[in-house]
């Protein structure tokens, strides 16, 4: 007998993607702001900037990034306990008043600190909850390319504040500007919450999904062949000590901190590179970046959708997920190259055009890669013990993201004068990151049994 074809299963479950899809935009956008205030903020207070170093700039966002590692793994484990529709919303709320905030820490490298890692502590939530929600409204099927969809929010969020702060700059001036870019960022993310709690509840709550619809989505829920499957005890709570007894836990952790800092890595140091590299001025900054995450936006879809893709020819879901991310560890490769196509040298003023194209590359290989090493919680753990495992994840990519960030910082202090060598270095760490991965994740979930707590 066959089942209920698309058009009668329903579609509410993408409304649900969508709304992801903007907290994730508001998620980046409110972060990314930073990035492209640094020029400010490193210029000399002679000239009306605040004066700090590459590495006094580095401590910042490392800070931010570690407050927001450590903070992920309880955020997991939270959201886990009271839910994803009021954990999201407090993470909002969270990071929208310490993003607003940011605007009165004057030139103080130490309150910039505080208060970036304070920000932290809220946009530590939105993927734990993000990955759980997933894992609640689709069948694993169709997860890589819902989390594909919401992860692209992480590249129109960058690439409006490589919009906006720059405008804000030049509208308001660099005094005022800004405090300006801190303050509106901040605050558009309020409205969210209209929205997330007029459509938002679980599947079996929700008065807008239809029967065929909530069957769609526990469709492989219902029965699990036992020769796939770990059983545990039953236990009143999912502790991490439990969780961290398991191999496919250390596989999440270790992908995530070896490659989460590389996107890091591009939201933070991009404009930096592309001014030193090629001297552009901050106005002119503004367009490359547009374009490396609006490309980016195609790799997080294209990542999603492309396991969808092999499991519909008849591939388990396990070997399509991992060849899928095989495939897409390949990529990034090409970062090794972007400093000999980069330089004016050998290729003039195509030379820029050139090495915006591999990191087009490697960051659309990044966001192809994420959406599927995140879709790999929910292929392995039960719903309720996903917001914990993200969490635990989240805590490794953000520890990787401090180590990455403070290097950048010191490499470019240290090679102040020859920024290419510095920017060659990172370039290669961050070709080789996702194929080390991919084997570390291959050999620690070779069983691939799926856990049933």
């Amino acid at each position: 007998m066959q089942g209920p074809s698309k058009n009668t299963i329903g579609k509410y479950r993408w409304v649900i993607t969508v709304l992801l899809l903007f907290s994730t935009t508001i998620n980046y956008m409110d972060r990314q702001v930073i990035s492209y205030l640094k020029e400010f903020f490193s210029t000399p207070v002679s000239k009306g900037g605040f004066g700090w170093t590459n590495t006094d700039f580095s401590i910042v966002t490392s800070c931010f990034t570690g407050f927001y590692a450590t903070v992920t793994v309880f955020a997991g484990w939270i959201i886990d306990k009271i839910g994803t529709k009021l954990g999201l919303a407090l993470s909002l709320i969270i990071w929208s008043f310490f993003g607003m905030l940011n605007a009165l820490a004057g030139s103080t490298v130490a309150l910039h600190v505080i208060i970036r890692s304070l920000f932290g502590i809220g946009e530590a939530g939105n993927f734990p909850a993000s990955i759980k929600t997933v894992a609640e409204w689709f069948p694993k099927k169709e997860r890589a390319l819902a989390t594909g969809i919401f992860n692209s929010g992480a590249n129109i969020g960058a690439m409006i504040a490589s919009l906006f702060v720059p405008w804000c700059m030049a509208y308001w001036g660099n005094s005022m500007g800004y405090k300006m870019a801190y303050l509106l960022t901040g605050a558009s993310g309020l409205l969210w919450l209209i929205f997330w709690f007029a459509f938002y509840t679980t599947p079996s709550e929700s008065k807008k999904l239809s029967v065929e619809e909530y069957n769609h989505i526990h469709s492989d829920d219902a029965v699990i062949p036992t020769e796939s499957v770990e059983i545990v005890a039953a236990a009143p709570k999912t502790s991490w000590f439990k969780l961290l007894q398991y191999p496919q836990t250390w596989a999440f952790f270790t992908g995530k901190f070896l490659t989460d800092g590389i996107w890091w890595f591009l939201l933070f140091w991009l404009p930096d590179y592309l001014k030193k590299q090629f001297g552009l001025t901050g106005e002119e900054v503004m367009l490359p970046t547009f374009i490396v995450y609006g490309v980016a936006i195609l790799g997080s879809t294209f990542g999603g959708s492309l396991p969808l893709f092999l499991i519909n020819k008849g591939m388990p879901v396990y070997k399509a997920r991992m060849t899928a991310m095989f495939i897409i560890a390949l990529f990034p490769l090409v970062l090794l190259f972007t400093q000999y196509f980069g330089n004016k040298a050998h290729f003039g003023d195509h030379a820029i055009i050139l090495a915006v194209a591999l990191i087009c590359i490697g960051a659309a290989a990044h966001q192809a890669w994420s959406c599927n090493i995140f879709t790999t919680v929910s292929d392995m753990f039960p719903k309720k013990a996903v917001g914990s495992v993200t969490g635990i994840g989240g805590m490794a990519g953000g520890l990787g993201g401090v180590l990455v960030q403070l290097l950048a910082g010191r490499l470019t202090d240290h090679y102040k004068d020859t920024p290419q060598i510095a920017y060659g270095i990172m370039f290669t760490i961050c070709a080789l990151a996702y194929i080390i991965a991919w084997a570390v994740i291959r050999i620690l979930t070779a069983r691939s049994k799926q856990i049933v707590l």
